[in-house]
């Protein structure tokens, strides 16, 4: 897989000597779209650096290494919770484990309300196939050749439905486990649906057990119905040999709202693309990232808000915290669309590079075709401030503790922002640790220690 031609090449000859095996377990509701996404990955392949989005994250070479796929299904006997007990302390969740891209069974769902369901996405669309139908890929159906690819080899991953008007009170903790003894290509589905006036909250943590080489591939597709909420964290805590891309596709409907805070603490290269369109009026958005990097680990966050309807508000953050020969890229687009009358949308970025050879690149915009608007975006890049470090070496604070106050505090804006207080202040201590070099790798789900 050296050229850009065999990368995609190979992956359409593995499909197609190993369609039956890949389809044979699956559900029909997959197998369908399966057939679809393989005709458009085909002609599509994956995204270039030529195109725009893809500028500063050339995502060939990474499908091009040597990887291994669970084409076969091969079941994984274990007690996940031999693998990663993640319990953080004082916040009681619902726990669930993906294991590199097999959803593990668990019984423990009595404490989830009536009419709930969560569980494996394949499972559940081979026994109630009417309630995945008119969601599962209908927002990825148009997306790049990540999507196409994902929707092509995908044969698992986790639903989770919340009825009209049925609140979830205890957060759900999803554990994507990339455990494995040899180099591995996870590539998993996320189906969430709240319908009418339904409530929950959702941590995603994504570890490693083992350092080898690993791809996670996940599409997320998130369906918020009027009147609903969802509270999204998700954190990255791998290392250095683990790629991460990932597609959130969102659609909320009038007077729903959705929080969406996205934390990377140690990787090696990741790329998560959001893309949020709000349908209804009275529809809110709220999204936050933080990105701390170093050495050469390389950190994207696109997002797109489309405001397809008018009376709507978005509010973006993101932030960087770069090192070394780190990399880091924000892409963030607001479309206002001509019918989006009373829209109000902003937009930040702020960004410290800590060293001259750390780089960041920041793409603010703003496309607006509505005449009745507020609308701000912008973005800094900077270091940390010289004359605040001078007043507190003044009063007697060392030099490195007195940078990594100040990284803490520009940090701290978005950490803030979390709803759950148990989670909040686990974070500040987990990005104090990382500032100071005691979290350089994926420890087995820092979160509970």
């Amino acid at each position: 897989m050296n050229s850009k031609t065999n990368n995609q090449q190979e992956y359409i000859e593995l499909f197609d000597q190993n369609r039956e095996i890949i389809e044979e377990p699956c559900a029909k509701l997959l197998n369908n779209a399966r057939g679809k996404a393989y005709t458009a990955f085909k002609a599509i392949g994956f995204p270039s650096k030529d195109e725009e989005l893809y500028r500063y994250t050339d995502i060939r070479p990474i499908f091009a290494e040597n990887y291994g796929m669970n084409l076969g299904r091969v079941e994984t006997h274990l007690n996940p919770r031999e693998i990663l007990s993640c319990d953080v302390p004082n916040l009681h969740t619902h726990q669930e484990y993906i294991v590199n891209d097999t959803y593990l069974r668990q019984e423990n769902k009595n404490e989830l309300p009536e009419g709930v369901i969560l569980g494996s996405l394949n499972e559940i669309a081979s026994t109630q196939p009417q309630l995945l139908e008119p969601y599962y890929n209908a927002l990825a159906v148009n997306g790049d050749g990540i999507s196409q690819f994902n929707t092509t080899f995908v044969q698992d991953g986790m639903l989770l439905y919340i009825p009209k008007n049925t609140t979830v009170e205890t957060t759900i903790q999803l554990m994507n486990v990339l455990r494995t003894n040899v180099n591995i290509l996870s590539n998993r589905r996320l189906l969430i649906i709240l319908e009418e006036g339904a409530k929950a909250s959702m941590l995603i943590c994504d570890h490693t057990t083992e350092k080898k080489k690993t791809l996670s591939v996940q599409v997320a597709e998130v369906f918020i119905g009027h009147g609903a909420s969802l509270d999204l964290y998700e954190l990255e805590e791998t290392h250095s040999e683990n790629r991460r891309i990932s597609q959130l596709y969102v659609k909320q409907e009038a007077d729903s709202l959705f929080n969406h805070t996205n934390i990377t603490l140690t990787n090696g290269l990741t790329r998560n693309s959001t893309q949020v369109s709000l349908c209804g009026e009275g529809a809110e958005v709220n999204m936050y990232g933080l990105a701390i990097a170093d050495k050469q680990q390389h950190i994207e966050n696109n997002t797109l808000v489309d405001h397809v309807v008018g009376h709507c508000n978005s509010n973006e953050l993101y932030k960087y915290i770069l090192d070394d020969e780190s990399k880091g890229i924000f892409a963030g687009k607001m479309l206002i669309r001509k019918d989006a009358q009373q829209t109000n949308s902003q937009q930040s970025n702020r960004n410290l590079c800590l060293a001259k050879s750390a780089r960041m690149y920041a793409q603010p915009q703003l496309e607006i075709y509505a005449d009745d608007v507020k609308c701000g975006h912008g973005s800094t890049v900077g270091q940390l401030d010289e004359n605040a470090l001078f007043y507190m070496r003044q009063r007697g604070i060392p030099a490195e503790e007195a940078c990594h106050l100040l990284m803490f505090a520009f940090a701290g804006e978005v950490i803030d922002a979390i709803k759950l207080d148990a989670l909040k202040e686990r974070l500040h201590i987990l990005v104090e640790k990382r500032f100071r070099g005691e979290l350089n790798r994926c420890q087995g789900c820092s979160l509970c220690k």
